[in-house]
């Protein structure tokens, strides 16, 4: 008799499953209320019947979609491999399905108490059970452990042994784990063969870990401080914990073995992954021109306007077009920043939520959208939180929201006080879709000081002195895109936002902003030695030596340009082939 323990975080429970070949008996246990005890004693029984798959043909795909975070990158990816998808909507749909596909996203409890509150957990273990084709992915995988220790414990459904645990951050990682990372491939699972040894996409906080009790599940590990389990496979059910859809080709050909686990097998692409790799990202600069039509711009110091007599924005061609050839080039990521304030639009019909239900489709790395992710009320007076915003934003197919202005705000109460409201934009997001899902982006300009006593703030000592000899510098943090300068530090507000709950920083300088000098190196190496998790260098990337410097003097896990890759100054595999022969791991 197998067990599938599970618990809600406000109804905690776990499920003692039995099987015959009629029916299924699902035993539900009872356990004590201190969260440190997981032991149970039993309550009561009921039964479900196990149903024969009869939804859907061949080309059907059942999803479970509970309703949190961006699943719309996997329905594309489904799509785009030519299937059809039956969304679940009751315990039946789960046990009729012919192919189970769970994208789990956000965090383990609510997560569970979804799948409790709606008795999908029992239909669950019965499907998985039965060795019927399922597909776990990211939280989806997770959830198959008996716990985690993300905001509790907190019972799993129990199906593998072991607990899910934060990555050791001690051990000189960041956390969250975020980018492409090599496999290791243990045993031969049917999805994995293909791929051969390139890198994937991962974003996460937390971890399985290998053991004796788990190591017949066990398909591939990764190595990131510890080695930690990157995908389950027994007979037909699989479950992975990077991201497929978001894998590029690697991905897809995760997806596609999968779903047609008969197609013939492809010879692996040749690859040399070994570990984490440096991100290149994309990002565009997105704004409504003179005409109301969204366009790509770049400006100096955040001024995107023609130097003309017309005085028009500068445009470089059209938001969904430009991401889906970044792709195509190699970038790892794609971001879009919104720099138009969009104030009479019902929520559903914002510009940018079409920018990127279209850039979805066919683009299939990481989307990140920062620019209006605040509290909004539209020219009909209906208010949105800033939750319901960036709840859009994930559904129309953002996998990131980027918060500026309002996670200033936050930090400099923040410092006042040292008391976490739960409030503000950056902790509401951080809490229910996960610190991964939150990038902060800083925009400080550099104030040059001859005694660094003159300000409360972190100090650098300049590499190169500034204009008037000046030997010392701080950097003073703006809002409202750069216009405004706030009482606070880049490194002070570093600190706080991590604190706060943000998975990612996004390091901006607008001293270095288009002038294609290189980033400010002072400024990177100041926070990414300040905090713990990762940083993306931004501002000023000129040519591809600016990458490998940045790489090679600070501790930046990525590095994102616009103006250059945009111009076709710089190609993205121009920089990626430069950072290789300069002994950097990148994605190729």
């Amino acid at each position: 008799m197998e067990t599938a323990a599970f618990a809600s975080s406000s109804a905690s429970s776990s499920l003692l499953s039995s099987s015959s070949s009629s029916s299924r008996t699902l035993q539900f246990l009872r356990f004590k209320p201190e969260r440190e005890s997981l032991k149970c004693k039993p309550y009561r029984s009921f039964s479900i019947r196990a149903a024969s798959p009869v939804d859907g043909g061949d080309n059907v795909v059942t999803l479970l979609d509970y309703g949190a975070g961006n699943v719309r990158s996997v329905r594309n990816a489904i799509r785009f491999l030519g299937f059809d998808i039956k969304d679940v909507q009751t315990p039946e749909d789960i046990l009729n399905a012919r192919r189970l596909i769970f994208p789990g996203v956000g965090a383990f409890a609510p997560a569970m108490d979804v799948l409790n509150g709606r008795g999908m957990a029992e239909a669950l273990c019965s499907y998985i059970e039965q060795d019927r084709p399922f597909l776990g992915i990211c939280l989806g995988l997770q959830l198959l452990f008996e716990s985690s220790e993300e905001n509790g414990p907190v019972r799993g459904l129990g199906v593998i042994p072991g607990v899910v645990g934060r990555f050791d951050s001690s051990k000189g990682i960041r956390v969250p784990h975020i980018g492409w990372n090599a496999l290791q491939i243990t045993k031969d699972s049917g999805i994995l063969d293909d791929i051969g040894k390139r890198h994937v996409y991962f974003v996460h906080s937390y971890r399985a870990m290998p053991s004796d009790d788990n190591k017949e599940w066990i398909s591939a590990t990764c190595n990131y401080g510890d080695k930690f389990i990157a995908s389950v496979s027994k007979g037909n059910v699989h479950a992975v914990q990077f991201h497929p859809e978001k894998s590029g080709d690697v991905g897809l050909s995760v997806l596609r073995r999968f779903l047609n686990p008969k197609a013939k097998r492809q010879k692996p692409v040749e690859g040399k992954a070994t570990k984490l790799a440096k991100r290149v990202i994309a990002c565009l600069d997105v704004r409504a021109n003179d005409n109301g039509d969204l366009v790509v711009t770049k400006g100096d110091q955040y001024d995107v306007r023609e130097r003309t007599e017309e005085n028009e924005v500068r445009n470089l061609g059209k938001p969904v077009d430009l991401a889906g050839q970044y792709y195509r080039d190699g970038a790892d990521e794609v971001s879009f920043l919104n720099i138009t304030g969009f104030r009479d639009f019902p929520l559903g019909d914002l510009p940018m939520l079409q920018v990127l239900r279209y850039a979805s489709e066919n683009v299939f790395v990481p989307l990140t959208v920062g620019g209006g992710i605040r509290d909004f009320t539209d020219g009909n007076g209906r208010y949105y939180s800033s939750l319901e915003v960036a709840s859009e934003y994930f559904r129309s197919g953002a996998d990131k929201v980027s918060i500026g202005s309002d996670a200033v705000y936050a930090a400099e109460e923040y410092i006042k006080t040292r008391v976490k409201t739960g409030k503000s934009s950056l902790e509401q997001i951080s809490r229910v879709y996960g610190n991964q899902a939150v990038v902060v982006s800083i925009d400080p300009r550099r104030v040059y000081l001859k005694d660094p006593d003159e300000v409360e703030f972190k100090t650098i000592r300049l590499r190169n002195p500034g204009p008037n000899g000046e030997e010392y510098a701080w950097y003073q943090c703006t809002v409202n895109g750069g216009r405004e300068g706030r009482p606070i530090g880049a490194y002070e507000l570093a600190k706080a936002v991590e604190e706060l709950g943000a998975g990612e920083i996004l390091l901006n300088c607008i001293d270095c902003d288009g002038q294609g000098k290189g980033f400010d190196i002072d400024l990177v190496k100041l926070i990414s030695d300040s905090v713990s998790v990762p940083v993306i260098a931004s501002s000023g990337a000129g040519s591809v030596d600016h990458f490998s410097e940045v790489f090679s003097q600070t501790n930046a896990s990525a590095a994102l340009a616009a103006g250059i890759f945009h111009r076709k100054e710089v190609p993205i595999q121009s920089v990626k082939h430069h950072l290789l022969k300069s002994g950097i791991e990148v994605r190729i």
